[in-house]
């Protein structure tokens, strides 16, 4: 082969490698915005606190008693390993800062059977209640276009979306998103 044949077999080759990570990074993107929550309509909160659910022993649990407070809102699973990973950790920070006056609520995609089962190994400080599948339409409401878990939503005292977290949380950010609310 000529010096000229493999220069153009090298540069054809760096233009490929070139193409295939723009397009690798075009895709990474593409799928992480996805991922991304969208804008939640104003009205979700009002929704939301116009539901009632059955908590793990299956007395209904109005959400109406929790406007007026800071709420932590998480969308869990049984099956689902950073969810349950993340709960104790949900619930020491909810035993830290509900004398404060936060709330927390732990909404399972999963059957009322499982999430009481689950309850019973698995004891958390705050209410988790049976939302079945219709759990996931509460959370695209919130923005969660994607169905992702788990997914938390922050709401303030005065009824407005403050944060919304797709995947496992960062405690410490948390913590301190709840401590600015005031």
């Amino acid at each position: 082969m000529t010096d000229d044949t493999l220069k153009r077999r090298r540069r054809g080759l760096m233009i490929t490698a070139g193409l295939a990570i723009g397009a690798a990074s075009l895709g990474a993107v593409v799928s992480w915005r996805r991922l991304l929550p969208s804008a939640a309509p104003e009205e979700a909160v009002a929704r939301f606190y116009a539901l009632s659910l059955p908590d793990a022993a299956g007395q209904s649990i109005a959400f109406s008693r929790f406007a007026g407070h800071p709420v932590v809102v998480n969308f869990w699973a049984t099956w689902c390993p950073p969810c349950v990973e993340e709960m104790p950790e949900l619930s020491a920070l909810y035993r830290e800062l509900s004398p404060g006056g936060l709330k927390m609520i732990g909404i399972g995609i999963d059957s009322p059977a499982r999430i009481a089962d689950f309850a019973t190994r698995t004891p958390v400080s705050y209410p988790l209640v049976a939302a079945g599948m219709s759990g996931t339409d509460i959370g695209r409401e919130f923005g969660n276009a994607a169905g992702v878990l788990p997914f938390t939503v922050v709401i303030n005292a005065q009824g407005r979306i403050a944060h919304r977290i797709v995947g496992r949380l960062k405690l410490d950010a948390l913590r301190k998103q709840l401590t600015a609310l005031g």
